[in-house]
């Protein structure tokens, strides 16, 4: 019986070696269902954008990123490994975006998300991608919720917080208008309700003084006349707008019709030239006051810039026709440039783990489209990539840059 028992566990080890003989024969399988998204060659990475719907604008983002990912493949891809990069639309619909993120991650079985679009839209799957404990990297959102890592320590940021960039702005109106009246429309989510907390933050129990009235929108309205119509009628004599592109050039285009001299303050997410300025009117935007952290295509101080040049190449090269006056081309470009480094600096491990791991590790990672002085920088506990802005005005052809980098508030 002995005998028997022992020649039965021998067969058993026989056929296991031999599965993982052929496992590996067949391109290192065996680890697969620790890798998912990873084979012999092939790199895994899923997106989520709004291709349609009221924030489509965006949509040049992926694309940028896709043209992005097929050039590091004409080089020869990463660690041996060509990247595979599925972009799937949401129409910047939350419930569309759960459906696509589930398709994603159980159907393509992609390593990790990059650069997923939109805050009500990225929110609506923050429990489900960290519950399954894969890496979303970099969000295309600059919610102040993302730099929570204690209780989503799979979902990292990439952009300045909203929130900090809202207190910039408030501390500057303070300045300039000590006694103002400020009206504030923002979009009825985490992206819009941001803006209002960093003003909150800077005024405390002065808020109710000084700003006079809030008004905000859904995504699904056709326009946001009839709010800022609202807003002036309440002799505000500066106004917030915390708007997506659509809605931006809308907010632009209605101040000016309504002979409203507002000093004006616009969110840095719809001050693209080639989607927002240009579509609104640029001479009805003049004087407008934004925050930026990337170098602006239409800059002229940037002409010769060394990081501009090399987005103006692979520009040329593989997205011919683009229009090279939209900022979104600019970002995605820099975004995946960060996102470069995290595979490098993977060497080769792209389990989620290690992809998170090194996500949360970059010291000045290469952004060459970044305005100078400003770097990326994370750690396991600093998920805000980018923490530092520079006030600029718009002057009817560019913006303009004005007063020092400033440094926003840091993570917890």
């Amino acid at each position: 019986m002995r005998s028997k028992s022992v020649r039965t566990q021998r067969r058993i080890v026989g056929v296991a070696l031999g599965a993982v003989g052929l496992a590996l024969l067949a391109g290192g399988t065996v680890q697969a269902k620790d890798l998912p998204g990873v084979t012999a060659t092939e790199l895994k990475i899923g997106n989520i954008n709004a291709y349609s719907g009221p924030a489509s604008s965006y949509g040049v983002i992926a694309k940028t990123e896709s043209a992005f990912f097929k050039m590091i493949n004409d080089k020869g891809g990463v660690a041996g490994h060509k990247i595979n990069f599925i972009s799937y639309d949401d129409g910047y619909s939350p419930p569309k975006t759960v459906e696509q993120a589930r398709r994603l991650i159980e159907e393509d079985q992609v390593a990790f998300l990059f650069n997923n679009l939109g805050t009500p839209t990225t929110s609506a799957i923050e429990r489900y991608t960290n519950m399954k404990k894969v890496p979303d990297l970099f969000v295309s959102t600059g919610a102040n919720k993302w730099g929570n890592y204690k209780q989503f320590p799979w979902t990292i940021g990439y952009q300045p917080s909203y929130r900090t960039e809202a207190q910039i702005y408030t501390k500057y109106l303070l300045q300039q208008k000590p006694n103002a009246k400020l009206a504030i429309l923002y979009q009825n989510d985490d992206f819009g309700k941001d803006y209002l907390a960093g003003v909150k933050d800077v005024l405390g129990d002065k808020y109710s003084k000084i700003v006079v009235k809030e008004a905000s929108y859904e995504t699904t309205d056709p326009t946001v006349d009839s709010q800022l119509a609202t807003l002036q009628a309440t002799g505000a004599d500066a106004l917030l707008v915390a708007a997506t592109p659509k809605f931006a050039a809308q907010s632009i285009r209605k101040v000016h019709d309504l002979n409203w001299h507002p000093m004006f303050f616009l969110t840095n997410v719809s001050i693209s030239v080639g989607s927002v300025m240009q579509p609104a009117g640029p001479e009805d935007g003049v004087g407008i006051i934004t925050s930026g952290y990337m170098k602006d295509p239409t800059d002229p101080a940037f002409k010769n810039d060394p990081g501009m040049n090399e987005w103006r190449a692979f520009m040329t090269k593989y997205m011919p026709g683009a229009d090279m006056t939209d900022g979104n081309y600019v970002f995605a470009y820099g975004a995946s440039r960060v996102m470069m480094q995290v595979l490098e600096q993977c060497k080769g491990d792209f389990s989620r783990a290690n992809i998170m791991k090194q996500a949360t590790n970059l010291h000045d990672a290469p952004d060459p489209v970044l305005l100078p002085g400003i770097t990326v920088n994370t750690s396991p506990t600093n998920y805000h990539p980018i923490q530092a802005m520079q006030l600029q005005k718009w002057d009817g052809k560019t913006w303009v840059r004005f007063g020092d980098v400033i440094e926003g508030t840091k993570a917890e």
